[in-house]
């Protein structure tokens, strides 16, 4: 038992090493087939449900994003207390966290849109009044994610470089339509030439992988996604920790967006949602 708490503490040290160089890390573990299959099927329901939580692609029907999941669907609400995500959440970000936000991004089969060079922190921070980027973004793919069906590309390194481009209109302390946050016409960008020229000098780094396969990283990271060209989905969940301590005060967004519950999260492992290591 002391060896294999050695081996975890060990594991973390190195995940955090990488994730504060990088902007981003990869766990030595992944979803069980029948744990992605579950998750799968809850998505397919959700989909399939009329509620402002649910998002669709512009001027279309097919879904692109769902939103605070975890607070009305039990299996989402099990997914973000196991134990091995809550505790490499409160490594990255030194202390007891809290499900900021919860997401599933939808790139249906030719349809899915690209999202833009931007940085997650930008919202966050200028939207909401998170103070700083103590949180880590958690993606779990759903699908198989290839080069042609718009996997998420991250420049490493990026996340040291604070926030780029925020739009000086935003010095008015008027607020965006929180609409623009999760639709392809972001409102808060990095301007193409730059993020090409920050990918020329620090190179690219594309979540491709089997369903199942765990992805985590910084929210100042410079990323984007292409189109899906292909004839295969590629869903992407995203789970949000937040340091309690950098838990905005006063958020207007909806709740599906910014969760009002900052209470530490509660580890509880549920035998559904198993993982596995490589």
């Amino acid at each position: 038992m002391a060896s294999s708490a050695a081996e975890t503490a060990t594991s973390l040290a190195d995940l955090k090493s990488a994730y504060e160089k990088d902007g981003w890390c990869e766990p030595p573990f992944r979803f069980s087939d029948d744990a992605v299959a579950l998750l799968r099927e809850r998505v397919v329901s959700i989909s399939h449900e009329r509620r402002p939580e649910v998002v669709y692609e512009k001027d279309s029907g097919t879904v692109r994003a769902l939103h605070g999941c975890h607070a009305f669907d039990e299996v989402c609400a099990a997914l973000v207390r196991l134990p091995r995500l809550v505790e490499l959440a409160e490594e990255l970000v030194g202390g007891p966290v809290y499900v900021y936000q919860f997401k599933v991004n939808l790139k249906q089969a030719h349809e899915g849109a690209a999202w833009p060079w931007h940085q997650d922190f930008a919202f966050w921070h200028e939207e909401d009044g998170m103070p700083s980027p103590a949180a880590v973004n958690i993606a779990v793919s759903l699908d198989d994610v290839h080069e042609g069906n718009g996997p998420l590309t991250a420049i490493p390194g990026s996340h040291r470089l604070g926030l780029l481009d925020l739009p000086e209109s935003r010095a008015d302390g008027a607020e965006s339509d929180w609409r623009s946050h999760v639709s392809a016409d972001l409102a808060y960008t990095v301007d193409g030439d730059r993020a090409r020229h920050l990918a020329d000098e620090n190179g690219r780094k594309v979540f491709t992988g089997p369903r199942g396969s765990i992805q985590v990283f910084h929210p100042s990271i410079v990323h984007s996604s292409s189109n899906n060209r292909s004839a295969d989905r590629r869903a992407l969940l995203l789970i949000t920790y937040n340091a309690i301590t950098n838990a905005p005060a006063r958020p207007t967004r909806p709740a599906f967006l910014v969760s009002r519950d900052t209470a530490p999260m509660e580890r509880r492992a549920d035998e559904r949602l198993d993982l596995v290591s490589y």
